[in-house]
């Protein structure tokens, strides 16, 4: 006979009343920003009561690619104390939408290879598993769970179980996880936008638990995508004093999805026609003395560097931008793009005739890395023409040029004697304090 888990926070953390329940999931539905519509496989999602975030967690699930068939959802255990990972013995989960099956096969392998254990009890009065399920019914109309609780555990597991049932394209992945607990408003978003740039730089290595009680599956999931070159996209964030407006005391929540490639490669194709087009928005701003008011999805919130090159006639009419992020992408474009037309010193500032006349160019930088080399000729072996982006410092002396300056100079020494040059020092320069650092570019170009 098949053993079913009846809910344990149904009437509590959501409704036990189905027809409220689908009223309040198809609300959610309706109030979907759907930023983005780009199928993926893994997910964080938040796991508060659904009056808090239940939208964003929908959105969310929403995002998962609708062939997958298994659901594996990594969340810690709030309520039981035990060493490494807790499994479902149950066949079966129910909800007040009925029920939904668990991949015994796959639950089976999770205890023959990753020394996962059966544990019923850690699931009994448990909520970050299923607060997911009625939204997850909602948006899949055949799919399996994995549930898989996590104690006391080293986010190392967690990154092998994605990395061996990754290849499979019928399974997905949700980390559920709230952020920060019981923080004022105004410290709450620090830590949480602290939080979210380690995510989507992938430079998890200080995060600490006290910023999210699924400090583990995140830490996980991020390493994964550290290994594959992926990215984690950010959805959205908020907290609980949005639905309360108690701000003395709230949880955080965010929402991310995985992207298999690179930011920047992900910002060129899906919002180039964007990008160039807030470039103009922001230009033309300046002269009508408007505040640009523009509607965007979070990603452009994440940390970005760009430059924003203007040519007229085919000739250089302004160039300013950023090599290290440190704003919000949505705020380097708009500045860079306004510097390059009235701040930069080569140049007049344009004129509004010349508005039409321009054609423009953005540069998405990505984070710079410090090349180690031992003497000028090390140096010039590591760099890679036409890809590499070069910045060279050496005490108060810095220059950088962007990748595409290999087209001037396709020569290693001759690219690195200008550099100096621009910096201020002889072509022929080098010293022990001398350091350079390497990034890539995706280009977003104006057709005319």
């Amino acid at each position: 006979m098949e053993k079913v888990k009846e809910p344990a926070v149904a009437g509590t953390f959501y409704s036990n009343n189905a027809a409220e329940l689908k009223n309040q999931i198809e609300e959610f539905s309706k109030t979907n920003k759907n930023s983005y519509k780009i199928p993926t496989r893994a997910v964080i999602v938040p796991h508060a009561g659904l009056v808090y975030s239940g939208r964003l967690a929908f959105e969310g699930l929403s995002q998962l690619d609708k062939n997958i068939k298994n659901i594996f959802i990594f969340a810690p255990a709030h309520r039981v104390a035990f060493e490494g990972l807790a499994l479902s013995g149950y066949d079966r989960w129910a909800t007040p939408f009925g029920e939904i099956e668990l991949n015994s096969e796959i639950n089976n392998n999770l205890q023959e290879n990753f020394n996962a254990k059966i544990n019923d009890d850690a699931f009994i009065q448990e909520h970050s598993i299923e607060i997911q399920l009625p939204l997850i019914q909602q948006l899949f109309a055949n799919v399996r769970i994995i549930p898989v609780l996590i104690g006391s555990q080293t986010p190392d597991v967690i990154e092998n179980i994605i990395d061996n049932y990754y290849n499979d394209p019928q399974n997905g992945f949700v980390i559920s996880s709230d952020l920060s607990h019981f923080l004022k408003f105004e410290d709450a978003k620090k830590v949480d936008l602290l939080t979210a740039q380690m995510i989507e730089t992938k430079n998890i290595t200080n995060f600490n638990p006290q910023q999210a009680c699924g400090a583990v599956g995140i830490i996980g999931l991020v390493n994964f995508a550290l290994k594959k070159n992926y990215s984690l996209i950010r959805i959205d964030m908020t907290n609980s004093a949005a639905t309360t407006g108690d701000k003395t005391s709230v949880v955080g929540y965010g929402c991310w999805f995985l992207y298999e490639g690179e930011k920047n490669n992900f910002l060129k194709e899906h919002y180039s026609k964007f990008i160039l087009e807030l470039c103009k928005i922001s230009i033309k701003s300046r002269f009508i003395k408007n505040k640009i008011q523009i509607n965007y999805p979070a990603v452009f919130d994440e940390a970005g560097a760009c430059f924003v090159t203007l040519e007229k006639d085919n000739v250089l009419r302004g160039c300013i931008g950023s090599i290290i992020a440190h704003r919000k992408l949505i705020e380097d474009i708009i500045l860079n793009a306004q510097n390059s037309a009235f701040s930069d010193p080569r140049f007049q500032p344009l004129k509004p005739e010349e508005i039409d006349k321009l054609k423009i160019s953005v540069s998405l930088l990505s984070m710079p890395v410090e090349i180690n080399f031992n003497g000028e000729n090390d140096l010039l072996e590591k760099i890679v023409p036409v890809e590499d982006g070069i910045i060279i410092q050496d005490r108060s002396h810095q220059a950088v040029y962007l990748p595409s300056v290999w087209e001037q100079l396709p020569d290693k020494k001759d690219f690195l004697n200008s550099l100096k040059l621009k910096a201020g020092l002889p072509a022929e320069y080098f010293s022990d304090t001398f350091k350079a650092f390497r990034f890539r570019c995706e280009y977003i170009t104006e057709k005319q």
